[in-house]
């Protein structure tokens, strides 16, 4: 893999004389009292803006002001004029846009193409504050404000959109996005690296224009440049072009010698012994060369070749080896260079090291930004995943290759919550990232990992050169909840099973120490067929984790449930494979209290197979087998159903569709059925979402095994992850938890015991 500039090795721009902010501008008023008469950089995001290193806006801003430029915010602007791109003025360099934290359209659209009534990146929850689209217009937006500024895009949004892509939402394919913004440079991934050289080199006078040779950026052009070997991908089932064979030992300065010889004269001695020369060429270098996809004229009308692209373009993301991709639009050319070089240690510390306020910028008030509300007491240790699961795009933006922080940095952050974060309890609420126990995991050799073209490191089964050593992480928990002043460190990200079973001393750990009641893992589903389409290990794996999970937690003498996540209607999906997921559930006691529907969001591999049918995992022709596709709204809301088989409201739907199965077995009251025959004459059912089977009093019993009540009812679990609700329904609030603390009190003033030995209250465990 190649070496980048590290970056904290460039020269300070002359800003930098200004020092760092308490909070980035966001006004004119703002950038007067910092003494500014002009922002360098302007950053547009969808989301409000939070100064804490798990929103976007934040890490870009302060790493651009660190090297010494003004940044300014503008954060969720009006776009239906351009009066709100002019509030900071003119630029001097660039306009930085990004949709926020979660791409627009899966922000405001439900799985079921639904408007969402909220928006937790938003004061208040408030929907509504940003567009459909939002990278897209925000940029024109921009455009129109100041014609003549450079835009560049970056965040998830343009970041899965940069190459044409199928969109759920209009059911078609659409052109990348770049040929529909305005902008001039799309920076991908986690876009550090690539951000601050792209300000440096406007800083020192280069056009936008000419910066073509980023990693992690992509632009328009028109023509391949000379010097480049151009590999023809566009076509599936018939060879390309075969080029004549090169011969590696002709040396063109030698032959250039020898005819210089000959017109001199001079005789050539053919016994002399001559120097052989592998010269090199296009062919052979992978940084000269290009794969050119089909264009989007053809992907619109051919889903099949889309498939083809689909795994084309998953090919070329590993940063130690991945090529160039270009595809032609209409006349113009999208072209890509290859992924960014991964953050170093040093770096993921400078960049989480940055004085954030950690806080929202005051002039929202005080008011609650759900977002923030979620992850304030929470630190992220690593980015990346290596898992490849289908249905996520973590890989194609943030990489494969984990970048780890140092546990030193960890720790300092763990303090700054712990000193300057209001509400502090003295509890973290997650160390983690995208996978909880990725951190430091990595393959055995930098050279094989260069090398590496599978797209997933733990499927089929874990890599023989994977080190799933988990000291590491180990010794950062014990660090961690040493800390003075930390009474509970918990881990809310979500949990690589598969990687965690082989370490039964990180098991034993986590499980001791870390959980709060409740863990959320995802198996996504129990049978093969559609395991083998999101590349997830078989619910064998997950039985050995819960057999460690339970027995760790008897050792430790605490009452602990798993909290399994399952998806429906993902590709690849029968309905016998929901009937038998719903009859795992119904023997394992779990009643989901929410339920998941497969979303196509763009560039995932699952997307390709939801748009064409076909398997982009493996070679796609026009032969393939093709994959089961649930699309019509009437079998998705079967296969949601099936995992809340417990809903009297599904029971009509479930009982047509195991009739038409030839299950009507399984229709009836016995133990091993499951659903009733007949529907319950009362309608006072309130749905799993309004009540919770588990009583707030009510004592458990079974262990972790089945997380049954003293009543029977099994454990209602959470699609959020959060502990069950309390019997009435409500989330547990500061007014529920006083409410049982008076009520114990009253108990014991009583001389009752309400629950426990020698009379000591057992209270609910509230949501954190």
């Amino acid at each position: 893999m190649h070496a980048a500039k590290p970056l904290f090795d460039y020269p300070k721009y002359w800003a930098e004389c200004f020092g760092p902010a308490p909070f980035l501008p966001t006004s004119r008023e703002e950038m007067e009292q910092l003494g500014w008469d002009s922002c360098d950089v302007i950053i547009v995001t969808g989301d409000a803006y939070v100064d804490h290193p798990s929103f976007g806006m934040a890490i870009i801003g302060r790493l651009l002001e660190a090297q010494g430029f003004r940044v300014g915010i503008v954060s969720q602007p009006d776009w239906r004029t351009k009066d709100d791109f002019m509030k900071l003025g003119r630029p001097n360099l660039f306009f930085g846009v990004a949709a926020g934290n979660m791409d627009s359209m899966i922000n405001r659209y439900t799985a079921d193409r639904k408007i969402r009534s909220d928006d937790a990146y938003t004061p208040g929850g408030a929907a509504g504050k940003r567009p459909d689209r939002a990278s897209l217009v925000y940029s024109q937006r921009c455009k129109e404000a100041w014609s003549e500024v450079p835009v560049v895009l970056g965040g998830i949004e343009a970041s899965l959109r940069r190459i044409a892509h199928y969109d759920y939402w209009q059911d078609k394919v659409r052109r990348s996005i770049l040929m529909d913004a305005t902008a001039d440079l799309l920076l991908f991934g986690n876009a550090e690296r690539a951000v601050v050289e792209v300000a440096h080199r406007l800083a020192a006078g280069e056009g936008i224009a000419s910066i073509t040779d980023i990693r992690g950026s992509a632009f328009v052009r028109r023509d391949t440049p000379e010097g480049w070997f151009e590999i023809d991908s566009t076509r599936i089932d018939r060879p390309g072009k075969v080029d004549k064979i090169i011969n590696p030992y002709v040396n063109t300065q030698d032959l250039e010698a020898c005819a210089l010889e000959q017109a001199r004269g001079e005789p050539e001695d053919p016994a002399a012994a001559q120097p052989v020369e592998l010269l090199p060429h296009p062919k052979l270098s992978r940084e000269r060369t290009v794969v050119r996809l089909p264009s989007f004229e053809k992907l619109r009308n051919d889903p099949v070749l889309y498939a083809h692209a689909n795994r084309v373009l998953h090919q070329e993301t590993n940063p130690g080896n991945a090529r160039a991709l270009v595809q032609r639009h209409d006349s113009l050319d999208v072209w890509l260079n290859p992924p960014p070089i991964p953050l170093s240690t040093e770096e993921m510390d400078y960049v989480f090291g940055l004085p954030y306020a950690r806080v929202p910028h005051p002039a929202y008030g005080g008011e609650r930004i759900p977002a923030y509300e979620m992850i304030r007491f929470s630190v992220n240790i690593m980015r990346g995943c290596f898992g490849g699961c289908t249905f996520c795009s973590i890989t194609e933006h943030e990489g494969r290759i984990i970048q780890n922080r140092s546990e030193e940095s960890i720790l300092r952050e763990i303090e700054e919550i712990r000193d300057r974060v209001p509400g502090f309890t003295g509890v973290i609420s997650d160390l983690g990232g995208p996978t909880a126990n990725m951190y430091r995991i990595a393959c055995k050799s930098r050279k094989i990992e260069a090398a590496c073209r599978k797209p997933s490191c733990v499927y089929p089964g874990l890599c023989d050169n994977l080190n799933t050593d988990h000291s590491a992480l180990i010794h950062l928990y014990r660090s961690a909840r040493d800390l003075p002043g930390v009474k509970k460190i918990l881990i809310a990200s979500g949990l690589r099973y598969d990687l965690a079973v082989e370490s039964p001393e990180y098991v034993r750990e986590l499980v001791t120490h870390h959980v709060g009641g409740y863990l959320k893992i995802a198996p996504e589903h129990t049978e093969q067929g559609p395991l083998s389409k999101m590349m997830k290990p078989g619910i064998g794996t997950y039985d050995r984790f819960k057999k460690m999970f339970d027995t760790f937690s008897k050792e430790a003498g605490k009452e602990q449930y798993l909290i399994p996540y399952f998806i429906a209607a993902h590709p690849g999906t029968r309905d016998e494979d929901m009937m038998n997921l719903a009859l795992w559930l119904k023997r394992n006691d779990f009643r989901a209290d929410q339920v998941q529907a497969f979303y196509p969001s763009p560039m995932a591999t699952a997307t390709a197979m939801y748009h064409s049918g076909r398997d982009p995992l493996h070679k796609v022709t026009y032969k393939s087998d093709a994959v089961t596709i649930v699309k019509s709204e009437h079998q998705r809301r079967l296969h949601k159903a099936f995992l809340r088989y417990h809903d009297p409201q599904n029971w009509p739907l479930l009982r047509e569709a195991l009739k038409e199965l030839g299950r009507s077995d399984l229709i009836g009251s016995g133990k091993h059925q499951l659903i009733p025959a007949h529907q319950p004459e009362s309608d006072g059912y309130h749905s799993a979402r309004r009540r919770n089977s588990t009583p707030a009093s009510g004592k458990k019993v079974g262990g972790t095994t089945g997380g049954r009540t003293t009543t029977g009812k099994p454990l209602l679990t959470q699609h959020s992850g959060l502990p069950p609700r309390s019997q009435d329904g409500n989330p547990w609030d500061k007014r529920e938890q006083a409410k049982a603390a008076a009520e114990a009190r009253r108990k014991a003033d009583k001389g009752g015991k309400s629950g426990g030995k020698g009379g000591k209250s057992k209270r609910p465990v509230a949501p954190r």
